[in-house]
């Protein structure tokens, strides 16, 4: 057999072992098992909804999808800072009010001269003054499981200061925002 001279290369074909194969299906399966479950648990403990209006701006915006968990409520309260969606006074034909909680069960609160005070003490919630003190300009206190919510967008916000809205109670609440969608405006995260 005669010798070739120069460089020589041996071509071989590369074998798909079935190790491979298993890791890529195990990889594949496990994928498809966390979208799957994302699904599950999106839809029957959370929801998606938009918001409607300006009161939340500039956290949220008119039109802005964002995910509602519904359970976290079924083992704790709402907090102060919570985003919260409720139906106001629980009416189904309502659309779904989007507010953060500033005072619980127990909290008196009072809206004078433009600020906001949680038992006697002035709120750091807001620097703005509020123009509309509603329902509030006489202390409110709290009841069991009421809360009174406002906007962020205080002075463009329909909220526990109007009489039609008033203390949200833990009936009407469908539950907490935890993530917003982007839109034109604000980039997709957590909500604060």
């Amino acid at each position: 057999m005669a010798r070739q001279k120069g460089l020589s290369f041996y071509h071989r074909k590369k074998k798909i072992s079935s190790a491979l194969l298993r890791e890529i299906f195990s990889w594949i399966f496990g994928i498809f098992t966390a979208i799957f479950i994302a699904v599950v648990v999106v839809h029957f403990y959370g929801m998606i909804t938009g918001v409607v209006g300006s009161s939340m701006e500039p956290g949220l915006y008119n039109g802005q999808e964002i995910l509602i968990d519904r359970f976290v409520y079924a083992i704790s309260s709402p907090k102060r800072g919570d985003v919260i969606v409720f139906l106001p006074n629980g009416n189904e034909n309502a659309h779904y009010y989007v507010k953060r909680v500033v005072a619980v069960a127990g909290d008196e609160v009072l809206i004078e001269n433009g600020a906001l005070y949680i038992n006697g003490e002035k709120s750091g919630w807001t620097d703005e003054k509020i123009l509309d003190a509603g329902i509030a300009e006489n202390p409110l206190t709290m009841g069991k499981g009421e809360y009174f919510c406002l906007g962020d967008n205080i002075n463009n916000s329909e909220d526990s200061r109007s009489a039609n809205v008033g203390a949200v109670k833990d009936a009407d609440i469908i539950g907490k925002v935890w993530f917003r969608f982007s839109c034109e405006d604000a980039g997709m995260g957590f909500v604060k």
